[in-house]
This record gives C-alpha cells, structure tokens and sequence, in this order.
C-alpha cells in the first residue's frame, strides 16, 4: 500500500485510532511537525516517511492498512 499526500493530510489532521503503538508514535510525531509546517515540502516528507513506515512493517499493519485505505 502507498499513502497519497491526500490521504497523508487527512493523517495528519485527523483523529485516526491506528492498533499499532509505532505507528500511532510516529503519526504523532509527523502532526506536531506539521502542525509548525504546514508546506507542501513537510506534507512530501511527511508522506514519504508514512510509506517507508507502512513498506517496512506492512506485515504487522494489516488492520491499520484498512483504516488507511478508507481516508
């Protein structure tokens, strides 16, 4: 699964409950860098890190896969 920036924005500005506990560290982290910059850049950085996240550890992100997948 690749996220969109799209989906990588409704991420960062919404209240997403995800089951695993280094993913939810991690979305708290990119919100709080966002919410300093809010610039395409940071939005491209922030998705860019999602995915590497997603990509390396999609074999325990299944249930989170569909929450994702429905942004």
């Amino acid at each position: 699964m690749t996220v969109t920036a799209v989906q990588t924005l409704k991420i960062l500005t919404g209240n997403q409950k995800f089951s695993q506990l280094g993913l939810s560290m991690m979305i708290t982290r990119l919100k709080s860098i966002y919410a300093k910059d809010s610039s395409q850049t940071v939005l491209q950085t922030c998705t860019d890190e999602i995915n590497l996240f997603l990509q390396k550890y999609s074999a325990i992100l299944s249930a989170d896969f569909l929450v994702i997948s429905k942004l």
